[in-house]
């Protein structure tokens, strides 16, 4: 049996954008930004940040537009899928994106927008994000108390 699953915790990079396929149905694309936090052999603190394509469709993409905004926290659940095509220089391109089946928004900040202005989709105010980062969740994993070996596959 094969598997194509994913699961990001992220905050978006930008705002989503909507658009509507020859069908009618609706299209949200989106970036979503997750980190990894780790201590080197030597001690000291890495991090490495990864950006993520999402695409959402039909009423879904149609609720992400309305509700979301850049920097808001996101749970999305999907599949990855790499599209190809040939550019007006005959030069074959890809994407690889993530495509959602299912959304899932973060808390509301306390204080932020109203819902008249996430209406609106009116932009974050530069560098503002819906959350302090002492509210996002925090899992603490520790490397030494799970092997390779324990790994049920």
């Amino acid at each position: 049996m094969n598997l194509n699953k994913v699961l990001l915790v992220g905050n978006l990079t930008r705002d989503p954008e909507l658009r509507t396929l020859p069908s009618g149905a609706a299209v949200a694309s989106f970036g979503v930004a997750t980190n990894r936090v780790w201590k080197n052999p030597q001690g000291q603190k890495q991090e490495d940040v990864q950006f993520h394509n999402v695409v959402a469709f039909g009423r879904q993409a149609e609720i992400i537009n309305q509700y979301l905004s850049k920097g808001s926290l996101v749970l999305v659940e999907g599949r990855i899928q790499t599209r190809s095509w040939d550019a007006k220089d005959g030069v074959k391109q890809y994407r690889t994106e993530i495509v959602a089946e299912r959304v899932q928004f973060g808390p509301r900040r306390e204080g932020g927008r109203s819902d008249t202005q996430r209406q609106n989709n009116a932009p974050l105010a530069s560098g503002e994000f819906p959350l302090k980062a002492s509210e996002l969740p925090a899992i603490d994993i520790n490397e030494e108390e799970v092997g390779p070996e324990e790994l049920p596959f």
